[in-house]
């Protein structure tokens, strides 16, 4: 069975129909222009992603984007030798990105940074606005719980989301959240797929590792549930709470040309200001790396209103003044 008859045997297991909705309307709303992109590592989930997309979305023309993060030598150019066959075997147009400046020992933050910067990069050169991704039911749950650790809002819990959009008009979809692992790599086992493993998953140098091989397993257990699913549950519950906020505050509309008018506040709940304050912060941005405890500061002097003057690093000040938030150089 070559690759294209693979593709459709692996479309007839995981159907259109299990895909998640919002990202089924999205795609039958917008009917975008120009390819798609597809983040290709070569493990089960990303490859079970193409094999979707090619079987459900034939006419669709496609761009894997493989980005080699040359961490683990050999391994890292075989991935990247393999999704080069697969996509050839596809008839898919590929590009695979290099990390050309990798640390030795590169944190989970800073290889994710590199390889989403690839990603744009790569979507701006080929004309693709859409990037799919392949992330999964588990990873729903890996997310929440180091979110949690961490101490986030429900922006940060609602996480991963189906459809993403960024503000220069870039979408990332993720259509197989509602799919576990094991889902995935039962249909290619099904139909005779191999995909690439990543051994340093099983090792315990990152804390996304540690929470998948460690903590899931026993949460399961004590849950006496499937505690994945009800965490994907969760998110989406909180992903329409976030969008409620997000609306209150979009009529409230109290940011104008890098001013916050405080008076349009005035008897919201803490988590409206504290967003609109969020909001001021990325519309002026000030040369500052904000703690969260000096953003609780700022935060509890807007909610005063009274005259003040907080400093936001060298280069300039927060400056409350007459029911408005404002910034000043110097």
């Amino acid at each position: 069975m070559n690759r294209r008859q693979q593709a459709e045997r692996v479309g007839a297991a995981l159907p259109k129909s299990g895909l998640h909705p919002a990202v089924l309307r999205w795609v039958a709303a917008k009917k975008s222009r120009g390819p798609w992109g597809v983040a290709l590592s070569g493990g089960a989930d990303s490859l079970a992603l193409l094999y979707v997309l090619r079987a459900h979305w034939p006419e669709q023309p496609l761009i894997a984007l493989h980005f080699n993060h040359r961490l683990r030598g050999r391994a890292s150019e075989a991935d990247a030798k393999f999704c080069r066959e697969v996509t050839r075997a596809l008839g898919i147009k590929g590009m695979t990105g290099v990390w050309r400046a990798a640390p030795k020992h590169a944190s989970e933050a800073t290889a994710r940074a590199a390889r989403q910067a690839f990603f744009a990069r790569a979507m701006q050169q080929t004309g693709a606005r859409v990037l799919w991704l392949a992330h999964q039911q588990d990873d729903i749950a890996e997310s929440l719980l180091m979110r949690l650790a961490r101490g986030s809002g429900t922006g940060g819990l609602a996480s991963p989301r189906p459809v993403q959009t960024f503000a220069d008009g870039r979408v990332y979809l993720r259509p197989l959240l509602g799919l576990k692992k094991a889902t995935l790599q039962a249909a290619l086992k099904t139909v005779g797929v191999r995909w690439r493993e990543d051994v340093t998953n099983r090792g315990s140098q990152y804390f996304r590792n540690r929470v998948r091989r460690d903590v899931i397993p026993r949460w399961q257990e004590a849950a006496g549930r499937d505690a994945v699913a009800g965490a994907a549950r969760t998110r989406e519950l909180l992903e329409e709470d976030d969008a409620a906020l997000e609306a209150w505050l979009e009529r409230l509309a109290p940011l104008r040309r890098g001013v916050l008018d405080m008076s349009a506040l005035d008897g919201v709940p803490r988590a409206v200001t504290r967003r609109a304050l969020h909001r001021w912060l990325l519309a002026v941005q000030p040369d500052t790396d904000l703690s969260r405890q000096g953003f609780e500061v700022l935060l509890a002097a807007v909610e005063r209103g009274t005259a003040t003057r907080f400093s936001l690093g060298r280069t300039g000040f927060a400056v409350i003044r007459q029911g408005k938030l404002g910034y000043r150089r110097g």
